[in-house]
């Protein structure tokens, strides 16, 4: 294996549906822009509420991608 360098970012991903929905949306509005995505480590979970009840579902998430050199 080669020597490689990754970068890691955090986002957060949201939906009104589940944990699991807002951990995909992150990755792959992600992917769409950043290049070879290795690894996703979900980092936290929370809920936003608004009048007593769950609005949505709230993950964030560490991403790392290889870092290309130029």
């Amino acid at each position: 294996m080669a020597d490689s360098v990754y970068k890691i970012i955090e986002l957060v991903g949201t939906s009104r549906s589940s944990w699991d929905d807002a951990a995909r949306n992150a990755v792959e509005t992600a992917s769409g822009t950043l290049k070879d995505l290795r690894i996703a480590e979900i980092t936290k979970l929370d809920l936003k509420i608004e009048n007593g009840k769950v609005a949505a579902y709230r993950a964030r998430v560490k991403l790392s991608f290889k870092y290309e050199r130029d």
